[in-house]
């Protein structure tokens, strides 16, 4: 019985201790509307690990946090006690520490899928931002053109959906995500979906029902635990865009 509980205890330290820290809402309590701290919430899930999620108003800062430079924003990540605040770092850390065989790899396998929608967020909030008529069509085409991107991505068969030795011409994929039929680090969901909401609720623009991609891409993801539970309610994606959206100028 007492070996049985050392070796329990042994696993049990073989354990990271991971804390994530994400945004809070503006009461200061509840999840807010932020795509990078999704995001991280996500791979930590995908990546099977266990770790803890403190939702962070830096406002009132907790006792365990208040050596935080003070420029610091959720989301960050506590690593066996050691504070990590760079998203990007902090994903290239997971990839590299919480790794097989024990843990997710999440690196895509096709380079290209890190590039196919890489703009839509820089367009889309250029979009929503301006304020000028003469502008707006210009915009538009911008954010349509890189949607149409990501889309003309998402719609062909990769490589390896591609059997040589088949008769059968296959012209559509059938992934449910960019790499395949598991989410990746090349997923842009936390942001695809408010370009969704956001576009629609202040200048209701959907995306195109053409765009079949996109479009099953982000119904593939309403199907699965780690971006629904992860994702913020669509009120809080259009309240946190607010004072951010602007309406044209008469």
């Amino acid at each position: 019985m007492a070996t049985a509980l050392s070796m329990l205890l042994n696993v049990r330290r073989t354990e990271p201790l991971i804390k994530l820290f994400i945004k809070a809402g503006t009461d200061g309590e509840r999840t807010g509307n932020c795509p990078l701290s999704q995001r991280l919430f996500m791979i930590l899930w995908l990546k099977g690990v266990v770790f803890s999620v403190t939702i962070a108003d830096l406002k009132r800062r907790p006792a365990d946090l208040q050596n935080l430079p003070l420029r610091t924003h959720p989301p960050f990540i506590t690593f066996n006690n050691e504070v990590k605040t760079n998203v990007n770092k902090i994903e290239e850390f997971l990839e590299d520490i919480v790794c097989p065989p024990k843990y997710l790899e999440l690196s895509p396998k096709h380079a290209e899928s890190n590039t196919a929608g890489m703009d839509v967020f820089a367009k889309f909030s250029a979009y929503i931002k301006n304020s000028r008529p003469e502008a707006n069509e210009a915009l538009v085409k911008s954010l349509l053109k890189t949607l149409q991107k990501l889309n003309e991505y998402l719609n062909p068969p990769l490589p390896d959906e591609i059997d040589k030795n088949s008769r059968e011409d296959i012209t559509f994929s059938i992934r449910k995500f960019p790499v395949g039929n598991e989410m990746t680090l090349a997923d842009l969901l936390p942001k695809l979906h408010i370009v969704k909401v956001v576009a629609k609720k202040y200048h209701n623009f959907d995306i195109p029902e053409r765009m079949t991609g996109i479009w099953s891409y982000l119904t593939n993801a309403c199907k699965r635990d780690e971006f629904t539970n992860t994702c913020p309610h669509g009120k809080k994606v259009e309240i946190a865009y607010s004072d951010v959206s602007k309406k044209l100028n008469k």
